[in-house]
């Protein structure tokens, strides 16, 4: 099956937004490409099942250039600690290796509520949890890979709350240094739904839709360095209270609450 002209423009327009978002919040732009994708899918007669698993695979691998660009975009600022990035994204490309293998043998009502209830926690922890004391590095990376890896991100969305209240980053370096380590977790993820897709009925090759991550990838891009240079310009409580009203706005959505109000949102 084909994509039609609507859902390549609603791809076009999701590139767009998930770069920016990338760039300003230091995310992979999940909670924007995971449900577009997924409707994009399903509306030309995809099996849900096989859907959310296409998603989740071409999302990790579109998180990999976005996040490079902002990243590089966030360096010249000095907003990247580097030592920080590449620890946890080293040890958490391998958890998300490990949460790509579990995806592939998982349902994918659980998948989805999983997505949403694993972003609505961490925006819940972000707008009301008091900074404890600083933990290693090593011990937020393979889990929070493996939660990646689990539910097709890039991490962001879950490691930036970590890096604010348990590391004690300021918000404008969890942003930067969140785009370098999600560069890591997005490799583990990818290639982990690379592997598992092979020889899978149903799936295209490598459990990935090209043409869905060439339209996203080749907007998204760009956009992440325009996101990186805005993201300076907020005051850094702005920047976290616009974060965490879009986790909570996304978590909802993938666990349906929306749907069950019947809104249109």
């Amino acid at each position: 099956m084909e994509i039609g002209s609507s859902q390549i423009i609603a791809l076009l327009f999701t590139g767009i937004g998930v770069g920016f978002a990338s760039g300003l919040l230091g995310v992979g732009g999940c909670f924007i490409m995971v449900p577009v994708q997924y409707w994009c899918l399903t509306s030309i007669g995809v099996d849900p099942t096989i859907a959310i698993r296409i998603a989740f695979g071409t999302n990790l691998l579109v998180v990999l250039p976005t996040a490079f660009s902002g990243s590089m975009t966030h360096h010249r600022k000095g907003a990247v600690l580097w030592k920080a990035g590449v620890t946890l994204g080293i040890t958490g490309a391998i958890g998300s290796f490990f949460g790509g293998f579990l995806a592939a043998h998982l349902p994918a009502s659980i998948l989805t509520k999983a997505f949403g209830i694993a972003v609505i926690g961490g925006a819940i922890r972000m707008l009301t949890a008091k900074p404890p004391k600083i933990t290693p590095y090593i011990l937020w990376g393979i889990p929070l890979g493996i939660v990646s890896g689990i539910i097709g991100i890039g991490g962001g969305v879950l490691m930036v709350p970590i890096m604010v209240f348990f590391l004690k980053f300021d918000m404008h370096r969890a942003v930067g240094t969140s785009t370098a380590l999600m560069i890591f977790t997005a490799i583990g993820g990818a290639f982990s739904y690379l592997v598992n897709g092979l020889g899978v009925q149903g799936l295209p090759p490598y459990s990935l839709n090209w043409l869905q991550w060439i339209l996203l990838a080749g907007c998204s891009i760009p956009m992440a360095m325009v996101g990186a240079r805005a993201a300076h310009r907020l005051p850094a409580k702005q920047l976290k209270y616009i974060f965490i009203a879009v986790m909570f706005y996304m978590g909802l959505k993938m666990i349906g609450v929306f749907a069950w109000l019947h809104l249109p949102i």
